[in-house]
């Protein structure tokens, strides 16, 4: 009998629904190989909830994702929707997805495939076998810390305020989820923080510290942010899973993405204790190439690939389907953003009909 899942799918934005298209019928194909059967929902997020609703998360769509085996968002956001307040913009409904949620750990990997080594701007011995894993706290920290917003002080001079805060509790289950992940992988874990100047961050490297004490098989090791960003683009084989909090592994995160060449290519993973997960690509939603057929799916195929892995528990059939990414690539097919001399340039149907026809051999 077939693994039976519901998948809700938030197409959003821009150039979203042209990949999650692409990326639905990829998953079709590989529920084929491995007796998994797929009940797709659409659901509205973002700029398109708002036109529609007038809210960037409907609390319809909140109750479908919840009731969900697993979500595969694509992208939200664009220009149409920048001047309107903070709290109505597409970005405001994914961050209450995420708390709604309880997604509070957010996996990013960085890893160089070797057909893609020459499309990145670092030279080649530096990124040359470059795997990385960025895990980012998604729930805490400054985006989510009280008070914030833009208040008028006594003299009527206007004032921003935001809180970067994270409780002991907070640090201690993205620490676990942290060393579980390196320990699946090359057992060394790199916390950033910046504990030189932020009380916040004091206790952040406290706990960790004290984490490691109960996973003796990782090797933990601490490094401030500035530093952080700097050795990632001057040595970063030296990472392999890197722990931080959510304003530094937002930025961190897109710098490690652009280690590859494109950040086109990259999937991520948002999971909670025990809701069902988010899988999204790390890229926007392009809204000038939207409509073009111009748009990379293949990081929307691996976001698939990960909810396979991470959300579904099919191993097997994420292996299979991030095979068939390498292959695809190693025929020559790349789309514009990650084009160069001597390859097939293919538009976005075009490269998700040449995947599939891989899979399907």
């Amino acid at each position: 009998m077939a693994n039976k899942y519901c998948i809700t799918l938030l197409p959003g934005d821009g150039i979203g629904p042209e990949i999650m298209t692409v990326a639905v019928d990829v998953l079709k194909v590989v529920g084929k190989k491995f007796d998994i059967q797929f009940e797709f929902q659409e659901a509205l997020l973002g700029g398109a909830a708002i036109d529609a609703t007038g809210e960037p998360l409907p609390a319809a769509t909140l109750d479908i994702c919840r009731n969900s085996d697993a979500v595969l968002l694509a992208a939200i956001g664009g220009y149409k929707w920048d001047s309107l307040p903070s709290h109505l913009r597409p970005e405001a409904g994914l961050l209450r997805l995420r708390a709604g949620l309880g997604l509070f750990a957010n996996l990013r990997p960085a890893k160089i495939l070797p057909q893609l080594i020459d499309a990145s701007t670092l030279k080649r011995e530096v990124v040359e076998g470059v795997d990385i894993m960025v895990v980012r706290e998604l729930t805490g920290g400054i985006y989510f810390g009280k008070p914030k917003g833009i208040f008028e002080t006594e003299t009527g001079e206007k004032r921003g305020v935001n809180t970067m805060a994270y409780t002991e509790s907070e640090i201690e289950r993205i620490g676990r989820v942290a060393f579980e992940t390196a320990r699946k992988r090359q057992g060394k874990l790199c916390s950033v923080d910046k504990a030189n100047v932020l009380e916040v961050s004091q206790l952040w490297r406290d706990r960790m510290t004290k984490l490691a004490a109960e996973y003796p098989d990782v090797e933990l090791t601490h490094m401030y942010v500035d530093n952080a960003a700097m050795q990632l683009l001057r040595a970063p084989k030296q990472f392999d899973t890197i722990v931080t909090g959510n304003l530094f592994g937002d930025i961190l995160s897109d710098a490690a993405a652009m280690l590859t060449g494109s950040i086109g290519m990259l999937p991520s993973a948002s999971l909670g204790a025990s809701r069902p997960g988010v899988f999204e690509p790390v890229h926007g939603s392009a809204p000038d190439i939207a409509g073009l057929d111009r748009a990379n799916p293949l990081a929307q195929i691996l976001s698939a690939a990960m909810m396979l892995r991470y959300g579904l528990n099919q191993s097997a059939a994420a292996d299979f389907l991030e095979k068939g990414v390498s292959q695809v690539l190693q025929s020559g097919a790349r789309t514009g953003d990650i084009m160069s001399p001597g390859m097939q340039l293919l538009g976005c149907r075009a490269m998700g009909e040449a995947l599939i026809k891989i899979l399907e051999e």
